[in-house]
């Protein structure tokens, strides 16, 4: 048993296989060597010290271990396991509290690393439970600088420092190892209990026995000695796993923030907050530690990275985490019709939610609509075990996906839907914009070069760098680079030259030059295969493979805005609904000196959507063509007069529908749009349709009038 007053102590030494001192537990090597003895603090008597050797699954000793213990693989081979020790130490140390007559203890170790950062992490790593009493325990080193603030700083402080401290005269070489360190630790513990000092030890340190869930606002102050980055995470990790990584460390309430990428998926970091600086220090000393098979990295992080993450401002969510001690689980992929009550009936009576449909959190943008995401709160690990059963099991036509949770998961994914642009609630101000007269060739010119093989660090600067002198021959908006389908380089980019002869000198010149550690291929190539890969095909040298049937994968927003001369790419204009079109010209022959046309946008759309700079780097997967958004009729005019392009009859407009299941055909999509009027003949210029297409939109309709 233990007391927060305990009339008696444990004094309790370890050692592992590898790191000794300061080191100790940094290696994740197991414990061999456990010494304890027990110490009455009111008749200042002591027990039998007990020394027991531990057998580990690894018996290779560091050449510290050997040189400062002695012990040796031979010897420890016949020792008993981790498990069997502790339950020895728990009946011996009974056994001697029943001679002293005392019932209760509190351990006390030098320092906090047998405790937090072997004893703690081994046993979780080896699925054992730990007895109570290692969950609170006094740190000697701590105590002895209470009783005397004249020594040595606490992270100073070792058994041999704080003995010569009191001139006790104890020689280390005259005992066995371990045993020396617990006599001399009773012996400093004596004399704190002296007349002179009268030390009483009433505040112990303690170990957390679970993580604690709970909301964090973004109006909190976190502070930055408290929080690390985990990075190398298992990307079905939980917040349980993560504080059982960290098993013996106590995390702040709410401390586990799991990161989301741009697709709102986990990419393998976490940021963890904990109660003070010296658990964040100890954590610190985790590095590379393994989560089952992988290795963490641990580095310090700052209080704005972790609020970034896992602070919310919105009422609704936290009252939804409100209910602590809850397990979170995440539901992606709900048909956006789903309710409340088909959720319910979808987890079954096996797994309650808890509060019933309070338990229950949708997804959804600002206007309100469905995002297929929501999350659900358990009352218990059983219940939420019983709905991950369900992964992948069908709601409606659709298969839903469920994956643990965490409150700071759920403060992003909010954050991240709810700070979704809305275009129809952008201001109408229209404001003139001329294109740049460069734009991605398409012919055969070869005027492009294609780097292969750049380190997956490099960037712009890298690039222009690596060009040398050719660099002012590279065409404004002339760098792209290549993003695979995770949003990652890809090792490759194009670039652009001011002609077909500066291209051929610059694949000559810098073939197989080094960048980095890196030596780069350098090939001649044309903007039309340039295009083909930028749009998501392959070049190699059979020749030229077609993208596949996805959008381009396009470079997350890096570069400054650029506020007098832009492009719209044709994804971001799709999302306006325009009163007039004024289409570009899609021919082959399509000539990079073309008269440039007049382009409009929102005003607020520039800082939405443009990511240009004036010259360099252009945005990665530039688009081929121009998109539109309303202009003014008499501009637009104008523009298709200068241009000679063919203009759609007010009103008109062109309609991208987004999320077709991949078997729709042209019946589909004419009976989804049945009841309003279109204009085939005028669209047949504009859109490459096949000749069955074309029948299908050019044979007589019966209109139904709304």
């Amino acid at each position: 048993m233990t007391a927060s007053h305990s009339d008696s102590l444990v004094v309790l030494f370890g050692a592992t296989a590898g790191a000794y001192g300061a080191k100790l537990g940094s290696d994740e090597r197991e414990l061999i060597l456990l010494v304890w003895q027990v110490v009455d603090l009111r008749s200042k008597k002591v027990g039998t010290l007990h020394k027991s050797l531990v057998k580990a699954d690894n018996l290779d000793l560091s050449d510290q271990c050997r040189e400062v213990s002695g012990l040796t693989p031979e010897g420890l081979g016949k020792a008993e396991p981790l498990d069997r020790v502790l339950q020895q130490f728990s009946q011996l140390v009974s056994s001697d509290l029943k001679v002293l007559g005392r019932s209760s203890y509190t351990l006390c170790s030098d320092g906090q690393l047998l405790i937090r950062q072997v004893l703690h992490p081994e046993t979780s790593k080896k699925n054992f439970l730990l007895s109570d009493c290692f969950y609170s325990f006094y740190d000697l080193r701590k105590e002895f600088h209470t009783c005397y603030p004249s020594s040595a700083a606490v992270k100073d402080q070792t058994i041999k420092t704080m003995a010569e401290y009191l001139g006790l005269g104890t020689d280390e070489a005259e005992e066995d190892f371990g045993v020396w360190q617990v006599k001399t630790m009773v012996a400093i513990i004596f004399s704190m209990l002296s007349e002179g000092c009268n030390h009483v030890f009433t505040e112990p340190e303690t170990v957390k026995y679970k993580y604690e869930t709970g909301p964090c606002s973004k109006s909190e102050t976190v502070d930055s000695e408290t929080v690390i980055r985990a990075r190398g995470l298992p990307w079905q990790s939980s917040d349980q796993d993560i504080a059982r990584f960290f098993k013996g460390l106590n995390i702040a309430k709410g401390g586990v923030a799991l990161c989301l990428n741009s697709q709102g998926r986990r990419n393998g970091e976490a940021l963890v907050r904990f109660v003070n600086s010296e658990q964040r220090d100890l954590a610190l000393e985790r590095h590379k530690h393994h989560m089952g098979s992988r290795y963490i990295e641990v580095y310090k992080a700052t209080g704005e990275e972790f609020l970034k993450i896992a602070g919310g401002t919105s009422n609704e969510v936290a009252q939804f985490l409100s209910k602590e001690n809850q397990v979170i689980i995440r539901m992606r992929g709900l048909p956006f019709t789903a309710t409340q009550e088909d959720v319910l009936g979808f987890l079954g009576q096996e797994c309650p939610v808890t509060g019933g449909k309070e338990g229950l959190l949708f997804v959804k943008y600002p206007d309100g609509r469905p995002t297929g995401d929501a999350f659900v709160l358990f009352s218990c690990e059983e219940y939420a075990q019983n709905a991950l059963k369900k992964h992948k099991e069908i709601l409606g036509k659709r298969y839903i996906e469920l994956f643990r949770s965490t409150a700071a998961e759920v403060q992003q994914v909010l954050n991240r839907y709810m700070s979704t642009p809305l275009i129809p609630t952008l201001p109408t101000p229209i404001i003139p914009v001329i294109p740049s007269p460069y734009t991605i060739a398409t012919g055969s010119i070869r005027d492009c070069v294609r780097l292969r093989g750049l380190p997956y660090t490099a960037g712009i600067d890298d690039i222009l760098e690596f060009m040398g002198d050719a660099t002012g021959d590279i065409k404004p908006h002339g760098v792209h680079m290549v993003l695979n389908q995770q949003g990652r380089p890809s090792g490759d980019a194009f670039i652009q030259m001011k002609s077909a002869d500066k291209a051929f000198m610059v694949a000559q010149k810098c073939h197989k030059k080094m960048m980095k550690d890196r030596y780069v291929e350098v090939f001649q190539c044309s903007g039309e295969e340039m295009n083909f890969v930028l749009m998501g095909g392959t070049l190699n040298r059979s020749g030229l493979s077609p993208p596949p049937c996805k959008l381009p994968c396009l470079s997350p927003p890096a570069y400054a805005a650029f506020q007098t001369a832009a492009v719209i790419p044709a994804e971001a204009a799709a999302l306006y609904q325009p009163q007039a079109l004024l289409p570009t010209t899609r021919t082959p022959q399509a000539s990079a000196a073309a008269p440039p046309a007049v382009t409009y946008y929102p005003a607020q759309a520039a800082q939405l959507y443009m990511n240009y700079t004036a010259y360099y780097p252009s945005p990665p997967v530039s688009p081929t063509t121009v998109g539109y958004i309303a202009a003014p009729p008499g501009a637009v005019a104008a523009a298709a007069t200068a241009t000679h392009t063919p203009i759609l009859p007010q009103p008109g407009a062109l309609v991208r529908m987004q999320g077709l299941p991949y078997n729709t055909g042209m019946k589909e999509i004419l009976s989804f749009f049945q009841g309003y009027q279109y204009a085939p003949d005028d669209y047949n210029g504009l859109i490459q349709l096949s000749d069955q297409a074309r029948s299908v939109l050019q044979a007589p309709k019966e209109w139904v009038c709304l």
